[in-house]
């Protein structure tokens, strides 16, 4: 609706106006000049600072990384797994540095994932006797300075509320012994919505990072859902920037999907998987307007929700809006290839 102005033709009520004006260019006449600033356009924000997670078990993850680790800031490489009984640290699969590019920061992953599934005891073995987390600490350090690995991520998930003194304390052994052997960076893996566990600003006192993993809001074993929306992302991180502001923190966010059948776990799908079982299965795959992701549905059979460069735009725009400047892909090599786009210097 276009509102237009009103005229009046009351030249009574008009005069006072014409006065009202004169005596205002009088004043302004007798003042002094004084420069005045006109603002110019707003710039644009600069592009975040872009992290990778490869999986050296899958080639699509070697492709995309050889294809695009020159866009990446920090490549997430190695795979340095922890025995679940013991706790000591293993390089799982062989990696190669010039896989990534000679620009990128390449780093390892150290997980107490073993056997489909996170082992929250070997951390607190490792946590109450001071001599085997010494032995893990000094054997994880000589694989992270043979692999000339800058730095290290550790990744415990599935530990309770009540574990988070002994998880605490066995990130801080391993980064002092990292960092003894020449690694500059340690940053600490956190699931967003768990603050219990992972509270924020008692693992960032131990690390330099913290990766918040935006990711998995439906998971496997969930109801069918988006693997990451806006308005989750938004308020997740949020709380997180809240706790320590946001310069060191990275969001991490998700380029994959998952495809649902009835008592079955889900299965984890690239993009090119998705669109491959919606064409197979004659259904579309569209676009869910609240979530912004791909969905699509089998009647009788599956459904799958799955990450796009169009909803990676719309969650990195969340993060840009809380002042979080570095973004991290979990996983390379399942993405739409518009993401490249979206993320471009």
């Amino acid at each position: 609706m276009i509102v237009r102005p009103i005229v009046t033709h009351d030249l009574k009520r008009r005069r006072p106006a014409r006065l009202a004006v004169v005596l205002l260019l009088a004043a302004a006449a007798c003042t002094p000049a004084t420069n005045v600033s006109v603002a110019g356009p707003t710039p644009a924000a600069p592009p975040p600072a872009v992290w990778g997670f490869a999986a050296p078990w899958d080639p699509r993850s070697d492709s995309s990384l050889r294809a695009n680790g020159a866009r990446l800031d920090v490549a997430v490489t190695g795979w340095i797994q922890l025995d679940s009984l013991t706790g000591q640290p293993t390089l799982l699969y062989p990696d190669d540095p010039t896989h990534a590019s000679p620009t990128t920061t390449r780093l390892a992953l150290v997980t107490s994932y073993h056997g489909q599934t996170f082992h929250p005891g070997a951390i607190r073995s490792l946590a109450t006797d001071e001599r085997t987390l010494a032995s893990a600490a000094g054997h994880l350090a000589e694989i992270t300075a043979s692999g000339r690995y800058r730095g290290i991520v550790l990744d415990f998930e599935g530990q309770a509320p009540a574990d988070t003194d002994a998880t605490v304390r066995v990130v801080r052994a391993f980064r002092d012994s990292v960092r003894a052997r020449g690694s500059s960076l340690v940053a600490v893996a956190i699931p967003a919505a768990d603050t219990a566990a992972y509270p924020t600003r008692t693992f960032m006192a131990v690390a330099d990072l913290l990766i918040v993993m935006l990711y998995d809001e439906h998971w496997s074993t969930s109801a069918p859902g988006p693997i990451a929306t806006p308005t989750w992302v938004r308020r997740t991180l949020g709380q997180r920037v809240a706790d320590v502001g946001a310069s060191r923190i990275v969001a991490a966010l998700p380029v994959y999907g998952y495809q649902w059948q009835a008592a079955q776990v889900a299965v984890p799908l690239s993009f090119d998987d998705a669109r491959r079982a919606a064409t197979q299965a004659g259904v579309e795959l569209l676009r869910d307007p609240a979530s912004r992701s791909l969905h699509a549905i089998q009647p009788g059979g599956w459904e799958l929700w799955q990450s796009d460069s169009d909803l990676l735009r719309a969650l990195r725009d969340e993060v840009a809006s809380l002042g979080v400047t570095k973004i991290a892909l979990w996983r390379l090599g399942l993405e739409d290839p518009g993401v490249w786009n979206v993320l471009a210097k």
